[in-house]
């Protein structure tokens, strides 16, 4: 059966809005976007850790409406990086009540009916794992529904006081076990866990 991991940044207090640019979320007011491009930690997963493994076996993305939407208007514009290639020829999965088909970026799959279902169906399906790139909302309905296979955390050495988090109050029930950890030079901690029932 297929994976789905969650691959998230994310503060010491546990917040994950708008890491990579200061104008990427500012819901709120928030203000201290772009926080997690000084530490540079997505380059900094060792191939040989855990997390370095589960990455090595992903295929398709889970997106919610708004990441994906942010996603679209930045990575398609990007030269001279590995990352915008992947992405275009990625087959991703659309989580939305409002979007509608068809979706503008190339590979994109609008998830039909209830999105628990939908997803469930789709894990029983040969191929490789899925990965879920920010889209807090998406991660509490998966996590509802037990659905989640890995977390891997980048958590950063700072505390922002102010955010969307990736747990907040109300979240779903969850014992994880950490199964890897590894330090990048500029103190992000990348902590792998699973749930503790797998």
């Amino acid at each position: 059966m297929r994976k789905i991991i969650v691959f998230t940044n994310l503060t010491l207090d546990g917040v994950m809005q708008a890491p990579g640019r200061p104008e990427e979320d500012p819901r709120e007011g928030f203000q201290h976007g772009g926080w997690g491009a000084p530490y540079a930690a997505m380059t900094a997963v060792a191939p040989g850790s855990a997390a370095g493994q589960a990455m090595a076996n992903v295929g398709p993305m889970l997106f919610g409406r708004r990441t994906y939407q942010d996603f679209y208007t930045y990575w398609p514009k990007q030269t001279g990086n590995p990352y915008t290639e992947v992405l275009n020829k990625a087959d991703k999965y659309v989580a939305s009540t409002t979007l509608k088909e068809p979706l503008a970026w190339e590979n994109s799959n609008l998830l039909k009916g209830d999105v628990a279902q939908a997803l469930a169906s789709l894990k029983a399906q040969p191929g490789k794992d899925f990965l879920v790139f920010g889209s807090g909302v998406l991660i509490q309905t998966l996590m509802k529904h037990d659905l989640v296979d890995m977390y891997i955390l980048l958590i950063h050495p700072l505390v922002l006081g102010a955010g969307r988090r990736l747990f907040p109050n109300g979240s779903a029930y969850a014992s994880l076990r950490l199964i890897d950890s590894q330090t990048t030079p500029t103190g992000v901690l990348i902590a792998t866990y699973q749930p503790g029932n797998r």
